[in-house]
């Protein structure tokens, strides 16, 4: 079954009414604690709660970044209703967001490279009007705070986004062009085993979303070729 489907599954069995501020905590974390979802629903719901927060950051919401949420979310048309009415509830307003993310954060304190694809996937759905404006910086900053991601992974994750560092690719995959070429390679190759899709299944991302995976590895196996070119490697 299809996330969508096992969201309206959940949905239907569950009240979706009630404050914004309760809807992680209410909706996701019953389910959690009841042990009746699995992590592609919770992945979900977690992701489309901070999604619709971000988009309020900046004061408006742009039609540009509520279609780069669906994208991201490659929500069908029969599900689009359900997806809706959540977005709704949490886009509010940005208050309360902190809450959202502590909440995620406890939901995947025993997988913090799933706290990693929740940001990448925000970074995504930021830069979709090509701007990644202050409010939005500031929220992402704070979210990735919570997380307990460091400023050095979280210039990574930007990087791949276009932020400053979007032209240099040691900084894309997280090495420094003073490293051996060996350290380069295992860099290279860890990324590739972290981003299979597999993996990131494991951890909670849905197939309907690996598309964001894809993107990932596709700034990453362009930067290693920009190194292997810079370096003569074979």
């Amino acid at each position: 079954m299809s996330v969508w489907g096992k969201l309206a599954g959940l949905a239907a069995g569950y009240a979706l009414g009630g404050v914004p501020g309760a809807l992680v905590g209410g909706f996701l974390g019953h389910f959690v604690m009841d042990r009746l979802a699995d992590r592609e629903v919770t992945f979900t719901i977690a992701l489309i709660a901070l999604a619709a927060k971000m988009t309020r950051a900046d004061g408006s919401v742009s039609p540009i970044e509520v279609r780069a949420v669906q994208h991201v979310l490659r929500v069908p048309k029969s599900e689009m209703a359900n997806v809706d009415r959540v977005f709704r509830m949490a886009q509010g307003d940005v208050a309360g967001f902190d809450s959202y993310a502590r909440q995620i954060k406890e939901l995947y304190a025993d997988k913090p490279e799933t706290l990693e694809d929740v940001l990448d996937a925000l970074y995504f759905i930021a830069y979709a009007d090509g701007v990644l404006h202050q409010a939005e910086e500031q929220f992402l900053d704070i979210v990735a705070d919570i997380f307990e991601i460091d400023k050095a992974k979280m210039a990574q994750i930007q990087a791949r986004h276009g932020g400053e560092g979007a032209l240099n690719p040691y900084l894309i995959l997280g090495v420094s062009d003073k490293d051996s070429d060996e350290v380069l390679r295992s860099a290279y190759y860890q990324a590739v085993r972290d981003n299979h899709p597999d993996q990131l299944q494991a951890r909670g991302m849905p197939p309907e979303m690996l598309h964001v995976a894809s993107a990932r590895m596709a700034a990453i196996n362009e930067a290693w070729q920009l190194i292997k070119d810079a370096r003569k490697l074979s």
